[in-house]
């Protein structure tokens, strides 16, 4: 299996910004506050974090098919 992507854009379903980060290779991120305007992103129900819900790219537990967090 190739290397998992550690970058994913996050976009604000408030406001729309978007941001790219790097996604943690040890845990879930189960929170993430948007830097314009605030609001706590949470995981849809059935993700399992942040980047599953709003980012380019998907956790890297789940990009090698693994059991999330």
């Amino acid at each position: 299996m190739s290397e998992a992507i550690l970058e994913s854009v996050l976009t604000c379903l408030h406001c729309g910004h978007v941001k790219g980060e790097i996604m943690p290779t040890d845990a879930c991120q189960y929170f993430y506050e948007c830097v314009q305007c605030n609001t706590l992103l949470r995981p849809k129900p059935g993700d399992c974090c942040v980047f599953c819900s709003y980012g380019s790219v998907k956790c890297p537990p789940i990009q090698a098919q693994r059991a999330c967090c």
